[in-house]
């Protein structure tokens, strides 16, 4: 929950004991705004009202964008380090754009830096007005203790394009390999890349802002034509260092086997075992030979490469298309799957012999679910974006519990105003971008989450998200 409602009229920080005239105190002659949460779909703007973000819902919160939208982007590994906690940050992306005209398009490999932040206090501190010996004075240090560390001014984007004919469906970057990219186009063409030379310009460049206005005209190491439509499906397994899968709108999977560091081996022999467009796919992060696709009619499958060219088990997911699937990395038995009926479910694959595979099913979504991704540093939490415009983490571990909730109540002395009806697993709402896409976590820095949306990106690091991780990174 992290918007609130206030009058833009008086949307102006509060004084804290503000003085007229003589100096006496005139707050209660003032009439105090109570933020609330604000819920998409139940509570509505009324005239003069605007939404606001609470900053101090978030250690971080920056916006940026590269110019035409981008329905897909990763985060590329660097050499940064595993486990980093301390502003300023700077993370690696490729993205692919959505461009008017397919010859506008391009592959954006960039850098973010300079991405300050704070790390907030989930319990917030006495106002002045609990405290009547607080005066105005001292209540404007606040201003001094809002400032974020480890950096001044904005971030600063890096950018470099490369051509690319249509739009850019869905982009991977390999995990052991970063610089070795794979994207979908809208022409059914996969294309398969080698950025290194742009991610080390970005590496050695200073902290000038590049945005990209001239574009790199690259070939790409295979372009791959055997698909017999568009598709989305994608990804390289985290086990064996460069295999691939692809699917498409007509049902196909493809299995691409490397044969050097830049050339692939794709079978032209397609996997297939749906009736309907293959919307999503997930290599094992254990096992080499397995992973899991996902479609429009309903199901998931599950595959052996190994065994054939048929899935190896099915079952019904969702009475609705299945849109996109995560399986965790932390805990490998778990998946999870988000519909296009807004409701996502968790499946426990030690439950397939017994038919049914669900143990959580969420209804809170009203819009079609267009991402989700499990924590690389949490087994039970996870990110879900919709086409309601709301980015939610969830933390499955989490049960209703009324004493700490009282007790939570008595710290804030009533100051958070959180409705009664949210689920105990909601951890946090993002809101503010326009058609949410696509969102993932960094692996290498803990409580970072990156969207994209059709008015650009945002870098969020959730206040209440990065005080549960884990203390010692991997």
């Amino acid at each position: 929950m992290a918007r609130t409602i206030k009058n833009p009229k008086k949307a102006k920080r509060k004084n804290k004991g503000s003085k007229k005239g003589d100096g006496a105190s005139t707050s209660s002659s003032v009439p105090t705004i109570q933020p609330r949460v604000w819920q998409p779909g139940v509570d509505e703007l009324e005239e003069g009202e605007e939404l606001q973000c609470d900053p101090l819902a978030y250690n971080s919160l920056h916006a940026f964008h590269i110019g035409w939208p981008c329905l897909s982007f990763d985060i590329v590994r660097d050499s940064l380090g595993s486990d980093r906690k301390d502003f300023p940050h700077s993370v690696y992306f490729v993205a692919g754009t959505q461009a008017e005209k397919a010859s506008w398009n391009s592959i954006g490999v960039f850098k973010v830096s300079n991405i300050s932040g704070k790390r907030r206090e989930l319990v917030p501190k006495k106002s002045s007005e609990d405290d009547p010996d607080m005066d105005g004075e001292s209540s404007n240090s606040d201003d001094s203790e809002d400032e974020e560390e480890g950096a001044s001014g904005a971030p600063v984007l890096q950018l470099r394009k490369v051509a690319h004919h249509g739009c850019v469906n869905r982009i991977r970057a390999m995990g052991q390999n970063p610089h070795i990219c794979a994207s979908w186009a809208d022409s059914g063409h996969v294309q398969v890349w080698d950025f290194s030379s742009h991610l080390n310009a970005l590496a050695e460049s200073e902290t000038e802002g590049i945005q990209g206005s001239s574009v790199f005209n690259q070939a790409p190491l295979v372009n791959f034509r055997g698909h017999k439509d568009e598709g989305y499906a994608i990804d390289w397994s985290p086990v064996v260092v460069g295999r691939l899968a692809t699917g498409d709108c007509k049902n196909c999977i493809h299995l691409w086997e490397p044969t050097s560091d830049s050339t692939w081996n794709v079978d032209p022999t397609p996997f297939i075992g749906h009736s309907a467009s293959v919307e999503d796919l997930q290599w094992s992060p254990t096992e080499p030979h397995a992973f899991v696709s996902c479609s429009v009619d309903g199901t998931i499958a599950i595959w052996d490469i190994r065994i054939g060219k048929s899935p190896a088990a099915s079952f019904k997911a969702h009475d609705a298309d299945v849109n996109v699937i995560s399986w965790n990395r932390q805990a490998s038995c778990m998946l999870a799957s988000g519909s296009d009926d807004g409701t996502f479910s968790i499946h426990d694959f030690r439950l397939l012999k017994d038919g049914n595979t669900v143990v959580a099913h969420f209804k809170y979504h009203k819009y079609p679910v267009t991402s989700i991704e499990w924590s690389p540093h949490e087994a039970s939490t996870l990110a879900v974006s919709s086409s309601d415009n709301q980015l939610t983490i969830w933390d499955l571990s989490l049960e209703k519990d009324e004493e700490e909730e009282a007790e939570f109540k008595a710290q804030t002395k009533e100051l958070v105003n959180a409705p009664q009806d949210l689920p105990p697993q909601l951890l946090f709402v993002h809101q503010g971008q326009k058609d949410l896409k696509e969102l993932h976590w960094h692996a290498q820095i803990p409580g970072m989450i990156v969207s994209t949306a059709a008015d650009g990106f945002n870098i969020l690091m959730p206040s209440n998200i990065q005080s549960t991780l884990p203390s010692n990174g991997s």
